[in-house]
């Protein structure tokens, strides 16, 4: 059996950094991806950039790391965002309201759309 696999860049710039993840965010993989947010916000970054377009997968481990470093960076006034998730990744941020608290983009810098009920504000303007 052979364990998942993930990739990660970081490439600096100023105070800001983008970290590219590739692969798969689960429990075996989830304490690197915190080990280099957490060297970011170390490093002095203030802003950090997660390009999510090639994880293939990402569950409840991975979510908790960018809710705890999230949480930390808010604390010494930088932030963390998260672009281009998956459909997957989406849903999972979601179905736990995490897309209320963790900022996310996708392509052309558009953030995604909770599905609304009737009668929910959002959903009411959106129809006008």
């Amino acid at each position: 059996m052979t364990l998942p696999q993930l990739i990660i860049y970081r490439h600096d710039r100023d105070r800001r950094a983008l970290v590219t993840l590739s692969g798969v965010i689960d429990p075996a993989t989830a304490p690197q991806v915190r080990s280099v947010l957490e060297r970011c916000l170390r490093d002095g970054i203030a802003l950090i950039d997660v390009d999510l377009t090639t994880v293939d997968h990402c569950d409840s481990s991975g979510l908790r790391v960018f809710l705890d470093v999230s949480r930390h960076a808010a604390e010494i006034h930088a932030s963390l965002r998260l672009h281009h998730p998956s459909p997957q990744t989406e849903r999972l941020l979601m179905d736990t309201g995490s897309d209320r608290l963790l900022r996310t983009t996708r392509p052309g810098g558009a953030r995604p759309q909770r599905a609304g009920r009737p009668g929910d504000r959002h959903t009411e303007g959106a129809a006008r």
